[in-house]
């Protein structure tokens, strides 16, 4: 049995995967904003869910938190950077201050979680890194350009570090869940104020759309947990693992169009080297 850290086990997503890790008979360190979530976390399975107050904006909390976790309930085998939320708006109507907000949550906290359970990790040469991305992270829409970026970062970090750490034993994972029947798209949903009337034809079917949407996604949380639960189980589990048949879709597609342009301007783009240039390669 292992020993799990996920962040944001309230509801959704890591709920599910908690719910899902704990079903399974392993321990979960279940982190929580709100002391009302903490009784009804560990009654999930009384000794085996330990509920900790956090929040991932705060650097120095979540070393604390995590540290504490490996001092009291045992060393940590996998953990999950789950905790983040949606904010929809027009990049143009988008307050820089929510796009900031943003950031901090999904992309530093995330950091935070998974630097602070590195050093004990990287000592016993053993561990899974995970972080909740999005299929967000692969491709884009409109009305999404913050929560894009700010998943399309962690995407980077989480590759990075998934070459830094491969040495150590360490295991890293992104996970990129579709639409998924939580309340991320209901009341989990930030929502920046309209202002600026060009955009209404694009953006108000979008948000209608989303809305009406919530609460009959395809995704499964359940089945969400048991395809994570099953790549513990495999010698080399996968540097991305895409949840739901509307996530491959759509991934699909984006990568397409990449692909596309690379092809299209592939020679313009070699007009700019250097003929005696240096070329980097990638591990």
């Amino acid at each position: 049995m292992k020993t799990f850290l996920i962040t944001g086990v309230s509801s959704g997503l890591g709920r599910a995967f908690a719910e899902g890790a704990l079903d399974a008979g392993h321990t979960v360190v279940g982190t929580v904003r709100k002391e009302a979530d903490l009784a009804a976390f560990e009654a999930l399975a009384p000794g085996r869910a330990h509920g900790r107050l956090l929040d991932v904006t705060d650097d120095e909390a979540v070393f604390q938190v995590i540290n504490d976790a490996e001092s009291t309930v045992g060393p940590l085998d996998v953990v999950i950077a789950n905790a983040g939320y949606g904010l929809e708006g027009v990049f143009e109507e988008t307050p820089m201050a929510a796009v900031r907000a943003q950031f901090e949550t999904n992309v530093f906290g995330a950091a935070a979680t998974l630097k602070a359970a590195l050093p004990q990790m990287r000592a016993r040469r053993s561990g899974h890194l995970m972080a909740v991305t999005s299929m967000g992270g692969l491709m884009a829409v409109p009305g999404m350009s913050a929560y894009c970026g700010s998943k399309f970062a962690l995407e980077g970090m989480l590759e990075s570090l998934r070459k830094e750490v491969a040495g150590f034993g360490i295991h890293v994972t992104a996970i990129e869940p579709g639409s998924f029947r939580t309340e991320w798209a209901g009341r989990s949903m930030t929502r920046a104020e309209r202002s600026i009337p060009d955009y209404d034809e694009l953006f108000e079917p979008i948000r209608a759309a989303r809305l009406k949407a919530s609460g009959n996604q395809l995704g499964n949380p359940r089945k969400a947990a048991e395809a994570l639960l099953h790549i513990l189980d495999v010698p080399e589990p996968p540097a991305h693992l895409v949840l739901g048949s509307d996530a491959l879709r759509l991934i699909r597609q984006a990568r397409e169009a990449v692909d596309d342009d690379i092809r299209a301007w592939e020679a313009l783009s070699r007009t700019t080297d250097f003929p005696d240039g240096a070329q980097i390669t990638s591990n």
